[in-house]
């Protein structure tokens, strides 16, 4: 029988606030085999959890996360905004994909370095484009990675010894059965993001996917045939 990762998408953000701590456990609660979480560092390096540059969309504040301390970042938030920390423990063992926006070396050497410092390092996974692949690579030889990949055209060869990825990580309206059957030929697990309706949602499970990250976490799980 097929298996299916299911993986939230910031947590479940149509329950609770996305990158929270309530919406990490409202995922786990719906089904949810992984969380994706986006990291980021604040100004004096302390990685949080944050999509966005800025504090704007989530916080109504104008004000970038790269320019807060962890201490201001939580008075404008009044400790909304977790900190990776937080999150690892929150999962309580249960696997994590951290994705790195715009992440540089500093911010994935400290990044990688907070989750083994957790004692994370077996069930946290990580995402994100070439760039910041690369530097996780390097960081972490042991690393699981999924390579987020925005072309029908495959990655090529030499980026893929060097990344190493177990997953590459697609928009979901790329895939067809074709593509998805040339990943599987690769030795590569696929992933999509992020559907949210059922239709789109059933046509992945019939191209053969093997995780499907969504805003939906309970619908998915109720569809997906069997998941680990």
């Amino acid at each position: 029988m097929q298996t299916l990762t299911v993986v939230g998408h910031r947590g479940d953000p149509y329950r609770a606030r996305e990158n929270t701590l309530p919406s990490l456990r409202s995922a786990y609660a719906a089904g949810a085999d992984a969380v994706e979480i986006d990291v980021r560092l604040t100004r004096d390096g302390v990685p949080v959890l944050l999509h966005d540059e800025t504090l704007k969309r989530l916080w109504g504040h104008d004000r970038p996360l790269a320019r807060l301390s962890a201490t201001e970042l939580r008075g404008l938030t009044g400790g909304g905004v977790p900190t990776l920390a937080q999150a690892l423990a929150a999962a309580a063992g249960r696997r994590v994909l951290i994705d790195l926006p715009d992440a540089g070396p500093e911010t994935v050497r400290t990044v990688v370095g907070a989750v083994h410092d957790c004692g994370a390092a077996e069930h946290v996974y990580y995402c994100a484009g070439a760039s910041a692949m690369l530097r996780v690579r390097e960081a972490d030889p042991a690393a699981e990675i999924a390579l987020t990949w925005s072309t029908s055209a495959p990655p090529r060869p030499a980026l893929l010894e060097a990344v190493r990825p177990r997953w590459l990580n697609y928009r979901f309206g790329l895939l067809n059965r074709d593509l998805v059957a040339r990943v599987h030929g690769d030795g590569l697990l696929v992933a999509a993001w992020t559907p949210d309706t059922k239709r789109s949602m059933r046509a992945l499970l019939g191209l053969g996917v093997d995780a499907i990250t969504t805003n939906r976490v309970e619908t998915l799980a109720g569809l997906a045939p069997l998941t680990p």
